[in-house]
């Protein structure tokens, strides 16, 4: 029999929903901590830039059983996805259990010996409680905590007038009207951001970045969805993946010259479609080299706009401010009125004791994660969200689904935690030595592999479903609503008191 937990999720956004589901459908009793005054994480229109839009098709960004409203555009703006997610908040009796304005500070194991952690939490009214849980599921994601950059001179560019953002917090176009504009990053928020600056009115707008990316448009040679090339079981075979065998290795070689054939004619694509060499913005690394998570969408208009100067493009990064002005590391020097920081943001879990972090986070950056969502070390705790993907919402949703069978000893293949470790050591050579693109935000992005992280948790979970036609499988993106039955599938069971 399964007992009845306590479930702490700490995040009210697209991760923690799916936890908070999952928990709960299986008779949990769930609390939401969520730290801001609103819903929806990266989504809470108070952090979201002007015109901010999903990377992903409305198909690939939604739960299994709720599809987005027919009415949303193939790739829905920010306010959309918030009022989409509050929806699905609502239809699942979630919003009640949410805390606003509540902190998470410090979490410890149990004074008196139980299972579980004990949370320190920050009340609205600043005040300080403490609660215990018997599992916390973390569901802050990776775009939690804004990075942060100090350089010299910048009392003296704010005392001449001067404002230093992040990309949160760029959440109003007049920003930029009538000012000279300054946004140092290479996503794809610092090119949206520059964009918008520019169709805002701004007097001048520099983007600074390091190095050029290869970036995919929304429609491959104008024609194509990018999903239905990218997000498709034949583009992910083209990479070698962890723990294959030797007829699978023996097949990558011999498809070798097919393979490279195929990328080197998607980069002159891209070189032609996207005018890279006009911009002098074509990319030194190979495109099959690079991608991941952090592989940008190229925002509609921004290389126009480079292409004719409405955007100035300095490859490079901030030095230091000096008056009026932000001096490069080239040794440019650009005058400003507004420096937007597109930088991203922290990756970690700073509530988490730091004896803890050192056995989740290895001394280069590396998750040590099984599956990228539990750790052996760190009982009656789990991870969702940190599964990185284009695919976000269907990650989240798996991870969930397979984290509440883990605390409950409940998967159909459930690990020891000697089987954890090995596993985790795999992974953390291919990501170092096989693949190091595959190292990414600490090691936690599942982009190519989607389709075997899906079967793999599919696996672990037990379903019963069967996949599509072979042919069809193989050439179309996830089916969330196929995933939806795939989960449904599953033995079922429910806590009891």
């Amino acid at each position: 029999m399964v007992r009845r937990k306590k479930v702490c999720v700490i995040g009210a956004g697209v991760s923690g929903f799916a936890a908070a589901k999952a928990f709960a459908a299986r008779g949990h009793q769930i609390t939401i901590v969520e730290r801001s005054g609103d819903l929806g994480g990266v989504w809470e229109p108070a952090r979201s830039y002007p015109e901010v839009q999903t990377q992903s098709p409305k198909d690939l960004y939604r739960y299994t059983d709720k599809a987005m409203p027919d009415s949303y555009p193939e790739w829905p703006k920010g306010l959309q996805v918030h009022a989409y997610l509050t929806e699905y908040a609502k239809d699942n009796d979630l919003l009640g259990a949410i805390s606003f304005n509540t902190a998470v500070m410090k979490m410890d194991r149990r004074p008196d010996s139980a299972p579980g952690w004990r949370l320190e939490l920050r009340e609205p009214d600043g005040g300080i409680s403490h609660e215990d849980f018997d599992f916390v599921a973390v569901c802050t994601g990776q775009f939690n905590e804004p990075q942060t950059l100090s350089l010299s001179g910048e009392e003296s560019f704010k005392a001449q007038g001067g404002r230093i953002l992040h990309s949160s917090q760029y959440n109003d176009p007049m920003i930029a009207k009538g000012r000279r504009i300054v946004v140092l990053g290479g996503s794809k928020s610092a090119t949206d951001i520059a964009v918008n600056a520019v169709n805002s009115g701004a007097a001048e707008v520099t983007l600074v970045y390091r190095e050029p990316v290869w970036r995919i448009p929304y429609f491959i040679g104008g024609l194509v969805n990018f999903k239905r090339i990218l997000y498709i079981r034949a583009q992910e075979e083209m990479f070698r993946s962890w723990g294959i065998g030797a007829l699978s290795r023996f097949a990558h070689a011999v498809a070798k010259p097919l393979v490279w054939a195929n990328w080197r004619g998607l980069e002159s694509l891209l070189k032609l479609q996207l005018k890279l060499g006009k911009c002098d913005m074509v990319p030194n690394e190979r495109i099959e080299d690079g991608v991941n998570c952090s592989v940008p969408i190229a925002t509609p208009g921004f290389f126009p706009m480079v292409a004719d100067k409405r955007i100035k493009a300095i490859r490079g990064s901030f030095d230091r401010y000096d008056g009026n002005s932000i001096v490069m590391t080239g040794g440019q020097r650009v005058q400003a009125d507004v420096a937007v920081l597109a930088i991203g943001y922290k990756l970690g879990v700073p509530f988490l004791p730091q004896a803890y972090r050192d056995k989740l986070v290895d001394s280069d950056g590396q998750y040590r994660l099984y599956r990228l969502i539990a750790n052996p070390d760190l009982p009656e705790m789990g991870f969702v969200g940190f599964n990185s993907s284009f695919c976000t919402v269907l990650c989240a949703e798996l991870a969930a689904n397979w984290l509440v069978r883990y605390a409950d000893g409940q998967l159909a293949r459930q690990p020891t935690p000697k089987e954890m470790q090995d596993n985790i050591e795999m992974m953390l050579h291919f990501r170092r030595v096989e693949r190091p693109a595959a190292g990414v935000y600490g090691g936690l992005c599942v982009a190519p592999y989607h389709f075997k992280h899906f079967d793999e948790l599919l696996a672990d979970i037990g379903v019963a479903g069967r996949r599509r036609n072979p042919l069809v499988e193989k050439f179309t993106p996830p089916d969330a609503a196929a995933y939806g039955r795939f989960l449904a599938s599953a033995p079922a069971y429910r806590a009891a008191v």
